[in-house]
């Protein structure tokens, strides 16, 4: 999940799309994956069996919960052919994108407003370390460039390390860490929207088809 090395994998096909209702178990699959990773390392940020349902259905409600999935079977057999690697279904990566700052974690002084804000940053086991996750990233860092905003923000584990040096190494900023004794995270960093590198002929390894998002009430 944490690989600042793309391998060859992370220039096969994906799409990137908004979850749907649909999309729920597959979702909380993942997310208590990834939990129990983090958990079996002594990272405590996240719910050890992952999340309920109630924290996860009002992300796809509003729209903010994308997904990545591989492309369908007949459109990547090619592909895949060459490495005789047989992927499992589901998605490969989750992440929640929106305005929403945390109030417990940013002030007024921050300027909430001005940025978007990364949440549920997941990656499948068997597919860490292809650079998905830095995509992701730099996707969010686009569409925040893309919507006005000035930065890119998360908060992380406070008592983890080696994740705060995963997002260094993604270009972001530590501001500083917030102590709240009911919180795991609170590590807080930001960066400038945009792509890690600016680099502006950077290719991302999937193609973006979110569609258009209209609420259920509108």
């Amino acid at each position: 999940m944490h690989s600042n090395t793309a391998s060859p994998t992370a220039t096969r096909p994906f799409t990137l799309r908004r979850a749907t209702d649909g999309d729920l178990d597959g979702v909380l699959a993942l997310l208590a994956e990834t939990a129990g990773w983090l958990n079996g390392r002594g990272v405590r940020q996240w719910p050890a069996d992952g999340f309920p349902a109630g924290r996860i259905t009002p992300l796809i409600g509003e729209g903010v919960l994308y997904l990545l999935e591989r492309q369908a079977e007949e459109e990547r057999a090619d592909l895949d052919a060459d490495d005789g690697h047989v992927w499992e279904g589901g998605p490969v990566a989750t992440l929640a994108l929106d305005g929403h700052a945390d109030p417990e974690f940013w002030s007024r002084d921050d300027d909430p407003s001005s940025a978007l804000y990364v949440h549920k940053l997941a990656v499948a086991r068997d597919h860490a370390g292809t650079g998905l996750g830095e995509a992701l990233l730099d996707w969010a860092g686009l569409r925040a460039l893309a919507l006005g905003k000035r930065w890119l923000r998360l908060d992380c584990s406070k008592d983890n390390s080696r994740l705060q040096d995963y997002y260094r190494g993604q270009r972001f900023a530590h501001l500083r860490t917030v102590d709240l004794p009911h919180r795991a995270s609170g590590a807080l960093f930001q960066r400038p929207g945009g792509l890690r590198a600016r680099a502006s002929g950077l290719a991302l390894p999937f193609s973006d088809r979110r569609g258009a998002f209209v609420p259920e009430h509108v």
